[in-house]
């Protein structure tokens, strides 16, 4: 961390500094000061260099971090360095991913609507599972639990997945077409522009529109707790980006209370509205990055600290990622939060107390007020309580 770095410079400064002090105290007023005794000074000298030793400081600020690391993931919270945790307790403002960070990332076929009375709803699921056969992303897992049987793979050729748009593929020598209105409109396909609320998953055949399938998702239990308990931290600002539809977003975003939502965006248009949000922090303030899918990672990367949840999320996503919540639970980061500004103030305390002491030991020790007694306690007795409070880091 910052404050860990801090005090390795400070120390590496400091100590030759109180050294040459040191030196300076036990020859230069015997000299000049009549009646001044060479052993009175080298006794208040050596006092001197004992409460000087940077003890204290050296060891509980790495500590501090190391107990707030180890807090977090008793909670199952994975730090993967002070440094972030530091930059978390200040953090500003929370932009959230929605698919499988808010809400389950459990997708359900709710509805099958075929355009031409020509098609049946089975015919219509078999077409699409098929061109979203070689598929991992959680809307093509979801429409092939739905169809529910065998699939030949050898009737799928030229698989072709768009990021953000969804899937063309040869099925048994035609032509079709899997995603959202931006596939459509990119082949020049007319569809219906006017389906339910939910993700809608397109189906064209050789360039005809066939129908759509409706897929659902459920907003987390333990989503609206984590914007709860982040107002009661202080951050200052929610918001969402994803890659969803604008009114399945907009739906979310106000039954959760956030402040602004960006829909149907692509990984770079991601990045691109993060960076307009650096500008609104104060000179000291994070922006916070909370994602779970492999479209997340170039965000997670560019904010200030990432958070990926672990137990759905990619592999991608939490190589990335600055900060791991193993059990995907969104209040998670409130709690990470929480930890972290404890951590960060246990250090603040732990720093000030043990310049305070030295300080006010140093002087009293210069003018011969204090023993060698004093000079123990501030040195070995600050660095004692110091490492006490900052094990206090370790209990959320």
């Amino acid at each position: 961390s910052r404050s860990e770095r801090f005090i390795t410079k400070f120390a590496r400064v400091y100590t030759p500094i109180v050294v040459i002090i040191a030196v300076f105290l036990a020859i230069v007023p015997a000299i000049l000061i009549s009646g001044a005794t060479f052993s009175e000074w080298i006794y208040r000298a050596l006092i001197f260099l004992v409460v000087s030793c940077p003890c204290a400081l050296v060891i509980s600020i790495p500590l501090s971090f190391f107990g707030g690391i180890g807090g977090a993931s008793k909670k199952g919270i994975l730090v993967k360095g002070g440094n972030y945790l530091e930059a978390l307790a200040k953090a500003e403002i929370v932009v959230f991913d929605k698919t499988g960070t808010l809400t389950k990332g459990e997708f359900n076929v709710h509805q099958i609507s075929p355009f031409n009375m020509s098609m049946s709803e089975e015919e219509l699921l078999e077409y699409a599972a098929y061109a979203e056969n070689f598929s991992n992303h959680p809307i093509s897992i979801s429409i092939k639990e739905a169809y529910g049987k065998q699939i030949d793979s050898k009737l799928i050729s030229e698989v072709e997945e768009i990021p953000g748009e969804g899937v063309i593929a040869n099925v048994d020598g035609k032509i079709v077409l899997a995603g959202n209105s931006k596939l459509m409109k990119r082949y020049s396909i007319e569809f219906n522009a006017n389906p339910p609320v939910g993700t809608i998953v397109h189906i064209a055949i050789n360039g005809t529109y066939e129908g759509y399938i409706v897929i659902s998702d459920e907003i987390k239990p333990d989503s609206s707790k984590a914007i709860k308990q982040l107002r009661e931290l202080g951050i200052k600002r929610f918001m969402m980006l994803t890659g969803d539809a604008e009114q399945i977003a907009l739906k979310v975003a106000e039954e959760l209370g956030i402040d602004d939502t960006y829909a149907e965006l692509l990984p770079d248009q991601k990045v691109e509205i993060l960076e307009t949000l650096f500008d609104k922090l104060s000179k000291k303030g994070k922006l916070v990055f909370v994602g779970d899918g492999i479209n997340d990672a170039p965000v997670i990367v560019r904010s200030d600290v990432g958070i990926a949840m672990g137990a759905l999320g990619s592999d991608a996503a939490i190589e990335a990622a600055d900060i791991v919540i193993m059990n995907d639970e969104p209040s998670k980061v409130a709690t990470a939060i929480r930890c972290a500004i404890k951590t960060y103030r246990i250090a603040r305390q732990n720093t000030v107390f043990a310049i305070a002491v030295k300080l006010l030991v140093l002087l009293l020790g210069a003018l011969g007020i204090v023993s060698m007694w004093s000079a123990v306690f501030a040195d070995v007795g600050v660095t004692v309580i110091a490492v006490i409070n900052a094990f206090r880091a370790y209990n959320l």
